[in-house]
């Protein structure tokens, strides 16, 4: 009785079913390759039972066997068709998983399923219950037109994004434009729509069927570097020559654009009133474009004033362009040592009596191009900032260099070997002919002698500027050992033995 019972196909059948279950469902409910794994085993184990006791599962049952019988035949082929779809749909999500991209796939993922799904019922309905599949698809046409004009517009929808998913104009992540300026960054398409996050953190959706019409310019391909033009209106106070050597130092010294491809510098137009300029680069990614923007007209503004030259009054502004004053703050301060100390931050404590002591002690120094200013960990003992030019910061660092920084006119360097007595984090190169202001160690001692509380104020503007860089260096004991402004100032105290009070 026993081996009967055991060799019965009812009993067989409803093991390998109860297992599965247990299995599939319950043990490897969260890995889904083990769980297809094991799918295909109980395939391939129900196909072994049925055909084993001379069960075809895409035959009609024969019209001899039982009630019982055929209703088991029935439910056993219904099962075998449904599991059957079970390890095909596994397959298609699992392949999806390893692509990595299962949300940009979902449409496509989706019809594929519902295909295999349908034929499945179809097969059931067929091999099951015997129907023949043409006369049922016959006489489901007149409704099936009917329901295809109640639904036109989702079916529009749906089958304009099986066409953009197969098209791949855009994937998920890519930053698009449409014509009518809606943009943004797609997260998710569907069969309805596509869905976009704006600049501002809005969600845009967008019908399927109005983006296959839509003009679409993307942003993020063939790759994510994006280019940024800029147009510059100078006064033709100089050669055009010397006004596109001034405005590539701009892009020279912009630390946010990419190296390569080089950015360019063009002429577009000259007049009487100005010297139109186009300045043309790329940053690595879009997100990157307000940044660099940012810093290249602060570098246009530092350059300009710098070399010298104007920038030109709006075309069509009939308004007269505002003359500089001579000189900064209350006007008795002049020369380009002082406008100099009074531009940086480090020196905002100092009074201006103060600041026109430290500039009439100022040294002018020339460097030309390619030549080194300051090797790697030398300790500087000027204060050097920046007049005119170009010069590059980077740091042989694990066999290999790295270009921390690139600093322009207003920037300084060498505060650490001044004011702490460090060694420069890198070897700092002039770009282009540079011309530096030094301070000298001797010159700052006697101010901080008479103002002790000046060290106070320079350990937070320093650990402030440390802060900020931070990010350039890979390692966090470049600058100034990560210092906190309390420690820069015991240690400015200890350099210039200054007591505390």
């Amino acid at each position: 009785m026993l081996v009967e019972i055991i060799d019965n196909p009812i009993v067989q059948f409803c093991a390998v079913i109860l297992v599965s279950i247990v299995v599939s469902r319950v043990l490897l409910r969260r890995h889904r390759a083990y769980r297809l794994v094991a799918q295909i085993v109980f395939f391939i184990a129900l196909t072994g039972i049925l055909l084993y006791h001379d069960i075809v599962p895409y035959t009609p049952a024969p019209p001899e066997s039982s009630v019982s019988m055929r209703i088991f035949l029935g439910v056993a082929k219904a099962v075998w068709w449904v599991n059957g779809a079970w390890v095909l749909v596994g397959f298609v999500r699992v392949f999806l998983i390893f692509e990595r991209k299962p949300r940009e796939g979902r449409l496509l993922q989706d019809l594929v399923v519902g295909v295999i799904y349908l034929g499945a019922a179809l097969s059931v309905v067929s091999y099951v219950f015997g129907v023949p599949i043409g006369t049922l698809i016959a006489t489901s046409g007149v409704f099936a037109i009917i329901l295809g004009l109640a639904l036109q517009s989702t079916l529009n929808d749906v089958f304009s994004g099986i066409a953009l998913n197969l098209g791949r104009p855009y994937s998920v992540g890519n930053w698009v434009v449409l014509d009518d300026d809606v943009q943004g960054r797609v997260v998710e398409t569907n069969w309805r729509a596509t869905h976009l996050l704006n600049g501002t953190n809005d969600l845009v959706i967008i019908p399927n069927s109005a983006l296959a019409k839509a003009r679409l310019t993307n942003l993020s391909s063939p790759d994510e570097t994006h280019g940024i033009s800029i147009t510059v209106r100078v006064d033709p106070t100089a050669v055009p020559r010397v006004i596109t050597d001034v405005m590539r130092n701009v892009l020279l010294s912009t630390n946010s654009i990419l190296k390569v491809p080089e950015p360019t510098v063009t002429i577009d137009s000259l007049d009487g009133q100005a010297l139109q300029i186009g300045l043309s680069c790329r940053v690595k990614d879009i997100s990157m474009v307000a940044t660099a923007k940012n810093e290249i007209f602060d570098l246009i503004y530092r350059h300009t004033k710098s070399s010298g030259l104007k920038l030109a009054a709006p075309v069509g502004s009939t308004a007269a362009t505002p003359a500089e004053p001579t000189s900064e703050g209350t006007g008795q301060h002049t020369g380009t040592p002082w406008r100099l100390l009074n531009n940086i931050p480090l020196f905002t404590p100092l009074t201006e009596d103060e600041k026109e002591v430290l500039a009439s002690h100022m040294s002018r120094r020339t460097y030309h191009k390619d030549a080194i200013i300051a090797e790697q960990d030398t300790r500087l003992t000027s204060l050097m900032i920046m007049r005119t030019g170009v010069v590059s910061i980077s740091r042989k660092e694990a066999g290999r260099s790295i270009e921390l920084t690139r600093l322009a006119p207003g920037d300084y360097f060498g505060e650490g070997g001044v004011l702490m007595g460090a060694g420069e984090v890198g070897t700092t190169r002039a770009l282009t002919y540079v011309v530096i202001y030094e301070i000298g160690q001797d010159c700052l001692a006697p101010l901080l002698h008479d103002r002790p509380s000046i060290a106070e104020e320079l350990g937070l503007i320093m650990s402030k500027r440390i802060e900020a860089e931070r990010h350039l260096f890979s390692s966090g004991d470049l600058l100034a050992n990560g210092a906190r402004a309390g420690s820069l100032t015991s240690r400015i105290r200890h350099l210039f033995q200054l007591q505390h009070g």
